[in-house]
């Protein structure tokens, strides 16, 4: 339970510091709309990251011993692009402000998972 809630406010958190501060990424709207997509977006992304990443990650760990571990910044992205075409509000402009937000996201997550503990 406390990994779930762990990986939702990292997610929230990502897209709210990513709107703020990764050129290349924005939320069409007033301010109340980017303040609930920001929240719905980044649930999403924390569900996503908490469920689905994990056996993504189990299924490719070949690949990424192979590439030694670079496979599962691929993944991140990849996740980040599924909540970018599932809220139209948000949009994330070509390949590097994907990038960046996926290290955002991975960064946020080393610093609170090691909080939390």
């Amino acid at each position: 339970m406390k990994k779930l809630i762990l990986n939702l406010g990292v997610g929230i958190l990502t897209i709210y510091l990513a709107v703020l501060l990764v050129p290349g990424v924005s939320i069409k709207g007033d301010f109340v709309m980017v303040l609930k997509t920001c929240f719905w977006a980044g649930i999403v992304l924390g569900l996503v990251n908490h469920f689905f990443k994990p056996l993504i990650k189990l299924i490719t760990l070949p690949l990424a011993i192979l590439t030694l571990g670079l496979f599962w910044l691929i993944i991140n992205i990849l996740a980040i692009w599924l909540v970018d075409i599932l809220f139209p509000s948000l949009v994330i402009l070509r390949i590097w402000p994907l990038f960046l937000t996926s290290l955002l996201n991975w960064g946020l997550t080393i610093i609170f998972s090691r909080i939390i503990k």
